[in-house]
């Protein structure tokens, strides 16, 4: 499993096509999480990863609350047993995300598929 800096996944997002996954509880992914993250609250069935990152193919960015939190890198690997193709960690998480001054979101996604505009908008970066 490969680790991926923020700076790297910034770029996914701004790319498109990441599906981004936090690793911790409702309550935690409901106070705020990465802009268009979904929620993985427990253990990575096939039918929750199919939800919440439905293209295999696609890259898939695990991430929980920061580097000394494990919850991240048990489910990154449950997506990797489940066949996805390029799974990766952001081992800083919610903690990096921060430091960095980057906006996060609130409050539950409406739908599993939903998705956000530009990185840099939603992140509160100039453009």
């Amino acid at each position: 499993m490969e680790r991926i800096s923020r700076e790297d996944l910034l770029a996914l997002l701004e790319s498109g096509g990441v599906q981004l996954v936090e690793a911790l509880p409702v309550d935690a992914f409901a106070a705020e999480h990465l802009p268009g993250a979904r929620n993985v609250p427990d253990q990575v069935s096939a039918e929750l990863a199919e939800r919440v990152a439905p293209d295999r193919a696609a890259p898939v960015v695990v991430y929980c609350s920061g580097p000394y939190c494990n919850r991240s890198k048990i489910a990154a690997a449950a997506f990797a047993r489940l066949g996805y193709a390029d799974v990766r960690v952001y081992a800083g998480g919610k903690e990096d995300w921060a430091q960095a001054g980057l906006a996060f979101e609130s409050g539950r996604a409406s739908t599993p598929t939903s998705t956000t505009g530009g990185a840099a908008a939603v992140a509160g970066r100039p453009s």
